[in-house]
């Protein structure tokens, strides 16, 4: 066969071209395409094709979702880390009269690192909380399947399957609500946070932040509420009482149920032993370990006495940046009396407050030495914080015209003295009776008594309105006074704290005391940051005045106005006031005791149901006053000869409870102190720091060595 030498010509870059009957040989069957999949494929209709691709889709958009999330987290959240529970401010404690705590504010946050703590502390509330803590990576999905199944099966969402983590996440970055877009950013914030910190640092940050019941937020604070020490120092058993509180803070705390408290910890230990946490041993030994609480752990309910809190607090709030950690402020709160206070608005409210149109009523209780007992500043704290006794400023109607009677009677009148009932002008203005009648000469006992307008206005056109304004600064009262002749029926606003203050005056013998809540502020150490002097005034009344007052007043509550506020027993006096329109009712009255005022009404100032002073408020006022005196000999208020000495304040009405006496002698009856370490001191004997409390008691704490 020769050199063909087109064929060489060709080469490679010059194919010879394909003959039409050609055929490819058949490709070997190891190298053909799978015959089933890109056929079968491409042979189904859109739709089914559709339906397999869009679990891909999704799955890659969710994917690209989170991961965005997670870049937007970063960015816009802080390091978790740095969110770390810091010092807020001290703890504040207020007691009452008594000397017994009435309320605690403020939140303890003490930190405490994990390695610092008993590992289980740790074991109990991962076996409460989230078993497979140290096992997943955020999410547990058999427990959210179970979550899921209880919510269907209960038609709502009541259970989460949260895990640790997904715990942290929404207390660091959510609010409570129960809904699926919360629920849904959980999620995602749990999967972040696994991704930023080691789990160490997840149940870290977790036990110090997390809530614990009776105002307790981390578990050192919980350790020192419930059992005075700190968590670094706590046993299995109190371990697990603490950790049992997370399933239901406000249900099992110590503070409101010492027994559940117990019940649930003994649960917790279960759940430590069926986790493997503990050996039966060891479960045993926890479940016959003697749980003994703090002493100082309860805590009243706050609600009961938050308006007069809240008071307190705003009187005391100079010396928050006196001291880190505790500041004691000792008060003039009667607590039972607050609380009876309160059920009493709420009642008479409930009872006839929708019949009569009206919303809201307040309430305030003073000693003669100003010292307030009792503030009520609302219906509900819950509703609404605005506290009505101290901030609300409304017209008092008649409830100002003892004021006006004072002047006439420093003026030279007596209780005897006759006045005219009759139409009166001033300018324009001519004010009328409530009936519109007219009495012709009366006494001005019974002008008072029957709050009769004609005989107010003249009184005060003839004293002059500028002695009449006098009067009122004189009595303490602060708000900005009207200068026309319509000051006599009480247009200027003013509030049911001041008001109640300047009435103060007729029962403890002419002396003016400006209302106050605070004795004694102090640190937890034991410094002192504020005490309240008492003052030694000469008397702002003339003696004969006050007898005129004093017995105008008390026939006001006797036979006139005021009739539904008498207290059986006891001589009251007092006087109602209506606004115009029946916008405000007001009583104010007095007995040798206390001080009363009570205002009934509506925040938007809505017209009420025709509720006169000697109404509603008359009848709130005497239901209160009631339970004031209880147990009290009755008293004759001061007339003209006879004048108590200055009210001391700060004298409690009831013997203080011998607190830590009790508390020695039960620990002696456990025999868990020797009777040797309860030392008998003479008062001549006294060494080391000394404090001598309201009630007398002498208490020594040794010296340091």
């Amino acid at each position: 066969m020769g050199y063909d030498h087109h064929q060489h010509e060709r080469g490679p870059h010059h194919p010879a071209p394909l003959d039409p009957h050609w055929q490819s040989p058949p490709m070997p069957e190891s190298a053909r395409a799978p015959a089933g999949w890109s056929g079968r494929y491409s042979e189904l209709p859109f739709r089914f094709r559709a339906l397999l691709l869009a679990p891909v889709a999704v799955f890659s958009a969710c994917a690209i979702a989170v991961g965005a999330l997670f870049i937007y987290y970063t960015l816009v959240f802080p390091d978790p880390l740095s969110m770390r529970p810091k010092a807020t401010g001290p703890v504040i404690r207020i007691l009452g009269i008594d000397g017994n705590p009435i309320a605690e504010r403020g939140v303890s946050r003490a930190y405490i690192p994990l390695d610092m703590l008993p590992p289980r502390v740790a074991d109990a509330v991962v076996a409460t909380e989230d078993r497979r803590f140290f096992e997943h990576r955020g999410l547990d999905p058999m427990g959210m399947l179970r979550a899921a199944l209880v919510n269907l099966k209960n038609g709502r969402l009541t259970q989460g399957g949260s895990t640790i983590t997904q715990q942290l996440a929404k207390n660091l970055f959510l609010s409570s609500d129960r809904t699926f877009a919360r629920k849904a950013e959980e999620l995602v914030l749990a999967l972040w946070l696994e991704l930023r910190l080691s789990k160490q640092d997840i149940l870290e940050l977790y036990l110090n932040r997390v809530y614990f019941g009776g105002g307790a937020h981390g578990i050192e604070a919980a350790s020192r509420r419930y059992f005075g020490k700190s968590a670094r120092d706590l046993n299995v058993a109190e371990a697990a009482v603490i950790a049992g509180l997370l399933k239901a803070p406000s249900k099992y705390a110590p503070s409101a149920s010492p027994v559940q408290a117990i019940a649930r910890g003994r649960v917790v230990i279960g759940k430590m032993l069926d986790a493997g946490l503990i050996s039966q041993e060891e479960a045993d030994e926890a479940r016959a370990v003697e749980i003994r609480f703090s002493s100082m752990m309860r805590v009243p309910d706050q609600a009961d006495m938050a308006y007069a809190v809240d008071y307190v607090l705003d009187v005391a709030a100079r010396f928050e940046d006196a001291d880190r950690d505790e500041i004691v402020i000792e008060t003039t709160l009667d607590a039972d009396l607050q609380r009876r206070a309160g059920e009493v608005v709420e009642n008479a409210l409930a009872a006839k407050g929708q019949l009569l149109e009206a919303s809201q009523a307040a309430v305030v209780v003073l000693a003669p030495d100003g010292g307030i007992r009792a503030l009520v500043g609302g219906r509900s704290y819950a509703d609404s914080q605005f506290n009505r006794a101290v901030k609300a400023h409304r017209q008092p109607g008649s409830a100002f015209k003892p004021v006006v009677y004072l002047t006439a009677v420093e003026q030279g009148m007596s209780p005897d003295s006759l006045v005219e009932d009759a139409p009166v002008k001033a300018g324009r203005w001519s004010p009328k009776n409530e009936n519109n009648r007219y009495l012709g000469e009366t006494t001005l006992r019974n002008a008072l008594a029957q709050s009769i307008n004609s005989v107010a206005v003249r009184l005060l056109l003839d004293a002059g309105v500028e002695k009449v304004a006098a009067t009122a600064r004189r009595l303490g009262m602060k708000s900005p006074l009207r200068r026309d002749a319509s000051l006599a029926l009480g247009t200027s606003e003013v509030s049911l704290l001041d008001l109640a203050g300047a009435y103060g005056a007729f029962g403890n013998g002419g002396y003016v005391n400006e209302p106050y809540a605070v004795r004694r502020v102090t640190t937890g150490a034991g410094k002192l940051l504020y005490k309240r002097i008492d003052a030694k005034s000469d008397p702002a009344i003339p003696q004969r005045s006050v007898a005129a007052m004093n017995d105008m007043l008390a026939t006001t509550v006797a036979s006139g106005t005021g009739r539904r506020a008498a207290i059986p027993g006891h001589t009251a006096a007092g006087k109602t006031g209506t606004s115009q329109d029946f916008r405000d009712a007001w009583f104010i009255g007095y007995t040798a005791y206390f001080t009363g005022g009570v205002w009934v009404g509506n925040d938007d100032g809505r017209t009420m149901n025709k509720v006169v002073g000697g109404a509603l408020p008359a009848e709130i006022w005497h239901d209160v006053m009631l339970a004031a005196h209880q147990g009290k000999v009755p008293l004759a208020l001061p007339d003209a000869s006879t004048r108590r000495a200055p009210p001391i304040s700060g004298v409690p009405d009831r013997k203080a409870p011998r607190q830590e006496e009790d508390l020695i002698a039960k620990e002696l009856a456990r025999g868990t102190l020797e009777r040797r370490d309860v030392v008998q001191v003479r008062g001549d004997q006294l060494q080391g720091e000394t404090t001598i409390t309201s009630g007398g008691r002498i208490i020594v704490r040794p010296p340091t060595r």
